[in-house]
């Protein structure tokens, strides 16, 4: 399968061992990645809330590039908060041809032109509808044995629910739960799965953002998890890079390494914990997680790793 990929800006900048990991698994899937290297932020946040043009015309200048890209079937993302802010773009695109073409008028500068109905899906979307849980579960060579997962959606990828495509015939609400124990693992319901994480108000109310953060991650350790998952780079930053500051506003300890969904799918496939970057994680999956009583790495693999 050929794919128009986006990686988005914090996977290549802050969470490099998320634009990393996906290079490993993606051929271990039959996932050929076309980089769209020229294209730009999706402007969700700062640049959506003052200049809602501006942002429309980056993205669709993003899925005029995937529209180029030779031989692929659609665009693929790796950040659940791009997903969300390039659905709501891409709604008001298709829904006026003269929006469009206003903005086209831009983007012709570069020779670019956005033709309404590309298919842009997360990762996540992919593993599900394109090629599908049993072809994961046929791939998997170490299989996520006495592993307890947390899934943790974040809220860009889970509402609204219309917009993204959310119905009975595609339950993305619930996919990464499929995922996980499509990988042999054990899902571990709690409260804060389908919750704000808190990074959006990280810079207006700090104290806010990290009792959210606290609150997730406690709530995921009461419940039993092992660890938490997520298709969104910014969630990531949110319980993992700021979980000290966190567990110091809730008052506990928390210590619940959060993994990158391709990071939990590569695990599955047989790649180190080396090679998909966990030691990069502010909370180490391996100095917390007992390895010794998963398959998820034998004891030896792990102290390979460095921690």
């Amino acid at each position: 399968m050929k794919v128009a990929y986006w990686p988005g800006c914090v996977s290549r900048g802050f969470t490099p061992e998320l634009h990393g990991s996906m290079a490993k698994v993606a051929p271990l899937l039959d996932i050929e990645l076309v980089a769209l290297d020229r294209a730009s932020c999706c402007g969700a946040g700062v640049i959506a809330e003052h200049n809602p043009e501006l942002a429309d015309t980056l993205n669709a200048r993003t899925f005029a590039l995937a529209q180029q890209a030779e031989g692929t079937a659609l665009m693929m993302n790796i950040c659940s908060t791009c997903q969300g802010a390039q659905s709501e773009c891409q709604e008001r695109l298709d829904a006026s041809a003269e929006y469009r073409a206003q903005i086209n008028e831009t983007l012709a500068a570069e020779g670019l032109s956005y033709e309404k109905g590309l298919t842009n899906k997360n990762f996540l979307w992919l593993l599900v509808e394109e090629i599908g849980l049993e072809e994961l579960r046929n791939r998997v060579v170490r299989p996520l044995t006495d592993l307890r997962v947390g899934p943790f959606y974040g809220c860009y990828i889970v509402r609204p629910v219309e917009r993204l495509g959310i119905d009975d015939a595609h339950p993305r609400e619930s996919y990464l739960a499929q995922v996980i124990e499509a990988l042999g693992g054990t899902v571990t319901d709690y409260a804060g799965s389908h919750k704000c994480c808190g990074f959006p108000i990280i810079t207006m109310n700090k104290d806010a953002s990290l009792k959210q953060a606290g609150r997730h991650l406690g709530d995921a350790i009461d419940a039993g998890a092992d660890c938490l998952v997520t298709p969104c780079p910014l969630c990531h930053l949110n319980l993992d890079l700021q979980q000290p500051l966190a567990a110091r506003t809730v008052g506990r300890d928390l210590e619940m390494p959060v993994l990158h969904l391709p990071q939990l799918v590569g695990l599955a496939l047989g790649l180190s914990p080396r090679e998909l970057g966990l030691g990069r994680h502010i909370v180490k999956p391996t100095s917390v997680i007992d390895w010794t009583t998963s398959v998820v790495g034998e004891v030896g693999d792990v102290a390979a790793t460095g921690g």
